[in-house]
């Protein structure tokens, strides 16, 4: 079974959507294969309409960055260096159109996890790929405080039916974590480096 987390082959069809995030207007390739192919997902569109804007300066790694909504929508808003990575070709590629075509200057790349992250960052941000797994969602989580500067946070949405308390109380133990909101059972949780 092929997933978007994977460079399974998945016969393309590609489409452009047009979103609007607290007013400014995107606009989006999306294809089969790369979450989310309907648009903007619920859970993304929560994460950016409930950051804090005034948190995301420095250096900046969108993890699992799909087609790219998050990070272009920070470097449209904020003036940040923006890193966003993928292990899937095809999110990566979509993503290198979709800066183009919202006229922005970000580092896409490929990388499973952290293998080719060679910096710290002051914001790691994500809609983490539930679907691999707790024990890889927890390498990427836990392991973010090797890539986060000393005061770094990681920002992340995560649906209460997908583990959200438990994985509070377990950030819990590496971060100090803060529950930012909740939103038709969407978490979106800021953990602070310590």
């Amino acid at each position: 079974m092929s997933h978007y987390f994977t460079n399974d082959y998945v016969k393309s069809n590609r489409r452009q959507i047009n979103t609007i995030i607290n007013d400014l207007k995107l606009n989006f390739i999306v294809d089969n294969g790369v979450f989310s192919k309907k648009g903007l997902d619920f859970g993304t569109r929560t994460l950016l309409e409930n950051i804090d804007l005034t948190k995301m300066k420095g250096d900046i790694l969108d993890f699992g960055c799909g087609y790219g909504p998050i990070g272009i929508y920070l470097k449209k808003k904020v003036n940040a260096n923006i890193d966003m990575i993928d292990i899937s070709e095809r999110a990566i590629t979509l993503a290198k159109e979709n800066a183009k075509l919202n006229k922005v200057d970000v580092n896409i790349f490929k990388s499973n996890i952290y293998e080719n992250i060679t910096k710290k960052y002051d914001i790691i941000i994500t809609n983490p790929p539930i679907k691999v797994g707790k024990k890889i969602l927890y390498d990427i989580l836990f392991n973010a405080k090797e890539y986060l500067k000393e005061t770094g946070e990681i920002w992340l949405v995560i649906n209460k039916s997908n583990g959200a308390k438990s994985l509070t109380r377990d950030l819990q133990k590496w971060y100090d974590v803060t529950i930012v909101t909740k939103n038709k059972g969407f978490y979106i949780l800021c953990a602070k480096n310590r």
